[in-house]
Order: C-alpha cells, then sequence, then structure tokens
C-alpha cells in the first residue's frame, strides 16, 4: 500500500456512503410530527432534498390561525440548491475511492462536517423565522407565545407536541458522515495490513449508535403555564407533580400522581413507550427524582390537585417526619404501578 493510498475497506465504506447519498436524493431528510388531541392520528411535515411533503395543506391551516406564514416549497432557495450539494458529495464520496487518495479523504471529511453545521444552523434560522415571526393579525394571538419547533427532539407548543427527528434520508445522511469519520479514525490507527481485517462493520454501527444516541433530563414545571397531560389543568402546585419521559425522548407532565397512573390504566400512554418516570419531592418542590429511588405517602390530609392524596419523598426521613405530624401511610409504588 502506497504512503497515500487507502486500504480496500475504507474505499469500500467510501463507496457505500455515496449510494447512501444517492438514496438521500429520493427520500425525506426530516419530519415533524405533530400530536394533539384533536388529531389523534397525527401530522407530519416531510421535508425532502428538493420539496416539502405529508400535510402540509392541514398544517398551513393551522398556522394561518396562530399568524404563522403558511409554508411552501417555491419559498425555499434551500430546496434548489440541496440537490446538487448531495449530488456532489455522494460524487466526491464516489471519486475519493477511486482515485484512492488519502489527502482527498480528508479534505472530503471537512468539507461534509462544514456543511453539516451550515445545514443545520440554517434548517434552525428557518424554524426561528417561522416560529416568531408572526401576523399580528392573527385569529389565536398568545402574548409572547413562539411557535418554533424543536431543531431536534420534543416540545409542546400549545395544546400541540411537536417531534424533530432525521427521516430515513436524514439517517443515512449522518450514516454517511459517521462513517466516513471512522475511515479517517481507521486510516489513523491502521499499522499493518493484519489490523485491516478487524469488524469494521461492528465498530461502524458502534460509532452511529453513540452519535446519534441523547438522553433527556426531565423539565422543571412552569407555574401557570405547563398543562397536566391526563386533565389538562394548569399546574399551579408542584408538589405533587409528576414527568413520564418516553423512549422517543418526549415529555408528560401532570399535576398529580394519580393523573400518571389513570392515563397509563386507560392506556392512552403505555409502559412499553416510557423511558423514565419522575416525581416531584414534596419537601423539596424543584427537585424532580426518578420515582423508584422516591418514598410514597397516601394521606387524607394531603389534598393533592386531584384527590390521590399522594405525595413522594426523596428522603425517608423527610416521610417520617410528615407522617409523625399526619396521620397518613406508606406505600408500595410497585404495587400501583404493575
Amino acid at each position: 500500500m502506497q504512503n497515500n493510498s487507502l486500504s480496500k475497506p475504507i474505499r469500500l465504506i467510501l463507496s457505500l456512503c455515496g449510494i447512501f447519498l444517492i438514496a438521500v436524493l429520493f427520500i425525506p431528510m426530516w419530519r415533524i410530527d405533530l400530536d394533539a388531541p384533536q388529531y389523534p392520528e397525527g401530522l407530519r411535515l416531510l421535508i425532502y432534498p428538493n420539496k416539502l411533503g405529508g400535510n402540509v395543506d392541514i398544517i398551513n391551516g393551522l398556522n394561518h390561525y396562530i399568524g404563522m406564514k403558511t409554508l411552501h416549497t417555491e419559498d425555499f432557495f434551500e430546496f434548489i440548491v440541496l440537490p446538487y450539494i448531495i449530488s456532489l458529495f455522494a460524487i466526491a464520496f464516489l471519486a475519493v475511492a477511486l482515485f484512492n487518495k488519502r489527502k482527498l479523504m480528508y479534505i472530503l471529511f471537512f468539507s461534509f462536517v462544514t456543511f453539516g453545521i451550515i445545514a443545520m444552523t440554517d434548517f434552525w434560522k428557518w424554524e426561528y423565522n417561522y416560529g416568531h415571526n408572526l401576523n399580528p393579525d392573527a385569529a389565536i394571538i398568545v402574548p409572547g407565545m413562539a411557535y418554533q419547533p424543536p431543531l431536534i427532539g420534543f416540545k409542546q407548543l400549545l395544546n400541540f407536541g411537536a417531534y424533530s427527528i432525521p427521516d430515513i434520508g436524514g439517517w443515512l445522511f449522518l450514516s454517511a458522515g459517521a462513517l466516513l469519520a471512522f475511515c479517517l479514525i481507521l486510516d489513523r490507527r491502521t499499522v499493518r495490513k493484519s489490523k485491516l481485517k478487524t469488524n469494521t462493520t461492528v465498530i461502524a454501527l458502534l460509532i452511529i449508535s453513540m452519535m446519534t444516541s441523547c438522553s433527556v433530563d426531565p423539565s422543571p414545571f412552569k407555574l401557570g403555564v405547563d398543562n397536566c397531560s391526563y386533565c389538562s389543568m394548569t399546574i399551579t402546585n408542584p408538589r405533587f407533580g409528576a414527568e413520564v419521559i418516553t423512549m422517543k425522548g418526549k415529555i408528560f407532565k401532570y399535576d398529580d400522581l394519580g393523573c400518571l397512573l389513570s392515563q397509563i390504566k386507560e392506556g392512552e400512554l403505555k409502559k412499553a413507550d416510557i423511558r423514565q418516570i419522575y416525581s416531584a419531592d414534596f419537601a423539596d418542590k424543584n427537585t424532580l427524582t426518578p420515582i423508584e429511588k422516591c418514598h410514597l405517602l397516601e394521606s387524607e390530609e394531603l389534598h393533592s390537585p386531584m384527590g390521590s392524596n399522594i405525595a413522594t419523598f426523596t428522603n425517608a426521613d423527610s416521610l417520617k417526619s410528615f407522617a409523625i405530624r399526619n396521620s397518613g401511610k406508606e406505600i408500595d409504588w410497585k404495587l400501583l404501578y404493575n
């Protein structure tokens, strides 16, 4: 192998990345899902490299009421240039694999990363402009309210939950970048040809998984603003509150632990969809703790918002101190949940 040449596994991976990008031209790159009680089946906005798709007309109709601009493919310059840029990168990946030059691979990597940063910045600006530049004569105006969708992840917008995530094309694009980064690492760490026989597919998938996985932390209650996801009452007392983070990263807030349990019991929230449940510490209203680490007390003297009369304590001594002054009994979360 020459000093500036690439190994065969690296050239094969680069060729695969070029094929990924060709496929990206024909499938959605990003999607924004909207969930609301009046749309149980959900609404979806699909973003292709050259157009908008999905429930565009319905979303435009809803946006009109809150003063947002309607979405039209012809209004975006990006849909004109993006297919050409993706095509150029697809050709570049195949060309680097064909010409077998290490320097070209490094130039391609920095160009690809730079484009990704610029593209996500442009997408964020697009969301910001559409979420903040509102018509002052709109039918529905909420003072101080903006409707910018999340760049990635979940965000509550009035009674709509907006979930933004790459679609198949976006995952292919990210995979091309992750595999390209892996090629650089593999190239730099290779000393002998025998080391190139490592299972590159498994390592590449691990890198992609590490790059795309993310954790979601509980969101503090916005008193007087947040509504209970079950009973829709405005949350004003955080001491009985609870939160659910789903496997998709969505956050549901409750004014009473009983509301959370009722929604699960009625099948509106599936246990299989729950990543973590958090509960407010009755003794420290600013603390949200994983429910399995909490101690639960049931007492008629608690007077919780929806009548479950259950409070949680992070510290067992705090529960005992309350129980001494008030009647009540400690209960097991597993018995309530199962």
